[in-house]
């Protein structure tokens, strides 16, 4: 009966390593891109879903880094197109906030949703200047008036980090200048606050004003 019960914790014992080896090999391989060495885990059962313990699914990492052949591999195995990590962000989000203009036409033509709840792809792209990507989004329906929960829109995002060409083209698509944050502030408020007065002049010249109320003392 001792042999039999040793045998067996030896055996889970042995089949929770491997399967623990398994899953670090698969979360390494898909941060590195190496498609061969994700594709070959797949086929042993591994599943494209898996997630690292912040959430990031296997999607999730190649299309942060770029690695658009394990995206395109991903995508051709059904992964989860709009899972989500533990901020929120999905494959798209994190496409568009670093800059993958191919991964992100192939997130696209896949059918991962350009619009959501919290912080847009458009949003994350235009903060982070990615103007080839803000027009990509534009044409695939992103909505550009479509705010966070704090309230903070593409043209809000671009403004405060000073991506003048961002917030021209958000201009040019008819962005709303008069949407506010929770704290009441527009756009020209933030480009104010940040010290990007060119970006503010082209707000003006869009129509924005201030969100901000001046109290007047009377004595």
């Amino acid at each position: 009966m001792k042999n039999t019960l040793l045998s067996a914790l030896l055996a889970l014992a042995f089949f929770s390593s491997a399967h623990a080896a398994t899953y670090d090999d698969l979360i390494s391989a898909a941060k590195m891109g190496d498609r061969g060495g994700v594709a070959e885990l797949v086929a042993r059962g591994a599943s494209v879903d898996t997630t690292d313990i912040d959430g990031n699914t296997l999607l999730m990492l190649a299309a942060r880094d770029g690695h658009d052949e394990l995206v395109g591999y991903l995508i051709g195995q059904r992964a989860k197109l709009n899972a989500r990590n533990s901020a929120g962000d999905t494959a798209l989000r994190l496409a568009a906030f670093r800059g993958h203009l191919k991964v992100v036409d192939l997130l696209i033509k896949a059918g991962a949703p350009v619009n959501m709840s919290g912080w847009t792809p458009v949003a994350y792209a235009a903060f982070s200047g990615h103007l080839d990507i803000v027009k990509r989004l534009i044409e695939a329906g992103a909505d550009i008036n479509l705010p966070s929960e704090n309230g903070t829109t593409p043209l809000i995002a671009a403004a405060r980090s000073g991506h003048a060409s961002v917030v021209k083209l958000l201009l040019e698509k008819k962005a709303n200048v008069a949407l506010k944050l929770d704290t009441g502030e527009t756009a020209l408020d933030i480009a104010l606050k940040a010290g990007n007065t060119d970006i503010a002049s082209m707000l003006r010249q869009a129509g924005a004003m201030s969100g901000r109320t001046v109290t007047i003392e009377v004595r």
